[in-house]
């Protein structure tokens, strides 16, 4: 064995344990958070935090219900703005826009993703609470829907594109249109990727304190509607955590148990799904 192939060899040995213990380290850091949310927050999970509202200022026990109920209205907005649109976008760029009109609308894209989402908030604020002259859940899930946006767009596109060009060309020989062709063949073909961008988007927003702050506020009590201030996960983590009493910062930490899991659980399930997919395809 030469000098060179032992260097090669010793080089390889130290990069793969490099490499293995960042890996470690890295998987270390989210099972010591979930551990440590559990150690201070895993006494308040009750029934009671699930299904009664917060207790008076210094009054110890109640729940975080209505936090849970507006996070899930924030989310159905959310949802039902931010993914439309992403998908459409993603639907344009990857079958209809020429080179330069995609370049532009993908370089948009992902200035709109690196935009903090603390002036996300503000420009909700501006343009829908100033103007209704009241917080709102609507405000604060068409801001979440913003932020959505262009991790739909790019996420559509990328899935899109990966569909196999052979298809295309199989259903364009049997006479379907391009637009037929697209709704039955294409898009089917990518519905679990697109499925699994979905999913992670609302993970990554579900956990967005600052654009609520400006837009739906917080809110103690049940909230009808989507027209009134809403309370919030995120919110009452914030509110809770800063308070000088100790049972509500155990709450705190309890909400961001319950907070961490579902992020965990829609992560999980979203990459099953794009493994079954990949599964399938293959």
């Amino acid at each position: 064995m030469t000098h060179r192939s032992i260097r090669r060899r010793a080089v390889n040995v130290v990069m793969l344990g490099l490499t293995a213990v960042a890996t470690a380290a890295s998987v270390a850091v989210l099972f010591f958070l979930l551990g440590y949310l559990i150690y201070q927050g895993g006494s308040s999970l009750n029934w009671a935090f699930f299904t009664q509202l917060p207790k008076p200022m210094g009054e110890a026990g109640g729940g975080m219900a209505n936090a849970i109920m507006g996070s899930g209205k924030l989310l159905l907005i959310a949802a039902c703005t931010g993914l439309p649109v992403g998908f459409l976008a993603g639907l344009y760029l990857s079958e209809f826009a020429s080179r330069p009109v995609a370049a532009v609308v993908r370089y948009a894209a992902d200035l709109l993703n690196g935009v903090p989402s603390i002036v996300i908030g503000i420009f909700a604020y501006t343009l829908i609470v100033l103007r209704a002259k009241h917080f709102s859940a609507l405000a604060g899930g068409l801001a979440l829907g913003l932020m959505m946006i262009p991790i739909m767009t790019r996420a559509t596109e990328e899935f899109l594109r990966a569909v196999p060009r052979a298809l295309r060309e199989a259903s364009l020989a049997l006479g379907a249109s391009r637009v037929v062709t697209i709704a039955r063949v294409v898009v089917p073909a990518a519905s679990r990727g697109i499925l699994t961008a979905a999913m992670l988007g609302l993970a990554r927003v579900a956990g967005e304190t600052a654009p609520l702050l400006f837009t739906a506020l917080n809110n103690r009590f049940w909230s009808s509607g989507f027209d009134q201030p809403v309370a919030s996960l995120p919110v009452m983590i914030y509110t809770y955590a800063l308070s000088p009493y100790e049972d509500w910062q155990r709450q705190a930490w309890a909400a961001g148990l319950v907070l961490l899991t579902l992020v965990l659980v829609a992560n999980i399930a979203a990459r099953l799904l794009l493994g079954r997919r990949r599964l399938t395809s293959g």
